[in-house]
């Protein structure tokens, strides 16, 4: 994550009314931050060899780049109405909407995009440029989908994998400029069979199981209280799979907070199967933060 002072919240603008949403989501981070929101479009017309400038005789404004200077102008309106005062620049770049935002990340402290923009296809729950982002992106990556709420906890998914403490450290500072509790859950099943013909065991000792989980999860968020004193932070221990129960806790939080890869993901996939989960099912904004590296 880079941290520098310089950082911006960073939001993805398509023209789309989940873009829209997510403006005003990044205008409250970026307020809450005290940092500058940079608004951004992709403008990919240019690599298609298309013309992007007003026909001849057309109306004024008319032709493709006029239009994105318009959708960028309206954002930034959007955004300055959302958090008067807040510190909004715009800026056009010519790419497809993917690649211009990962190659924000290094400038950014956090981007912010919509589940699924104008070019979304209808059966889609999630669009490609939001899995193809949180994927890629070398800093946090939050996507407005489900229901805004200022009011409940930010929920951070521990599995105590490589990826658990970035994604706990950043839901902490989410709660902590929320104002909000920190509710870290940790979703476990039953061991299984490492390798294929193993005999899995009939008989669970459950309480020892839940108590190595329980114990777990404490050790994970350990150091909270000393680097937020003031966080109210609640363990949440539950025998099943992930991607369910954190769905089912979203219907009352503010916020979501995954990590990117965590324990059983696959290798060859740069983005587990919980976040893909969260970012398809969520009923709340949904931040996926990857570990460095």
């Amino acid at each position: 994550m880079n941290s520098s002072n310089g950082a911006a919240v960073v939001v993805g603008v398509d023209g789309s009314e989940q873009a829209r949403r997510a403006v005003r989501l990044a205008a409250g981070e970026a307020a809450r931050r005290n940092r500058l929101l940079r608004i951004v479009h992709g403008f990919i017309w240019p690599l298609l060899h298309v013309p992007v400038g007003a026909p001849p005789g057309g109306p004024p404004g008319s032709g493709l780049r006029n239009q994105a200077e318009q959708l960028v102008a309206d954002a930034v309106a959007e955004a300055e109405a959302t958090a008067p005062g807040l510190r909004v620049s715009g800026e056009i770049i010519d790419g497809e909407a993917a690649a211009v935002l990962v190659g924000e990340a290094p400038n950014a402290v956090l981007i912010v995009l919509g589940d699924r923009g104008m070019g979304g296809f209808a059966a889609l729950v999630v669009g490609s440029v939001a899995v193809q982002v949180a994927t890629h992106a070398d800093c946090p990556v939050l996507v407005a989908r489900g229901t805004g709420r200022t009011k409940g906890p930010v929920i951070v998914g521990v599995d105590g994998s490589a990826v658990s403490p970035p994604a706990i450290e950043f839901a902490a500072e989410q709660a902590s400029l929320r104002g909000s509790d920190l509710v870290a859950v940790h979703a476990y099943l039953h061991p299984v069979a490492r390798e294929p013909g193993d005999m899995q065991p009939l008989v669970y000792d459950e309480e020892k199981l839940r108590h190595e989980e329980r114990q777990l999860l404490a050790e994970s968020v350990a150091g909270l209280a000393e680097r937020w004193p003031d966080l109210t932070v609640h363990h949440q221990t539950i025998r099943g799979r992930p991607a369910p129960i954190l769905t089912e806790a979203s219907q009352q939080a503010q916020l979501l907070v995954v990590g990117g890869h965590g324990r059983g993901a696959l290798t060859g996939l740069l983005l587990g199967s919980v976040s893909q989960s969260a970012l398809h099912h969520a009923d709340c904004p949904v931040a996926v933060v990857r570990a460095p590296g």
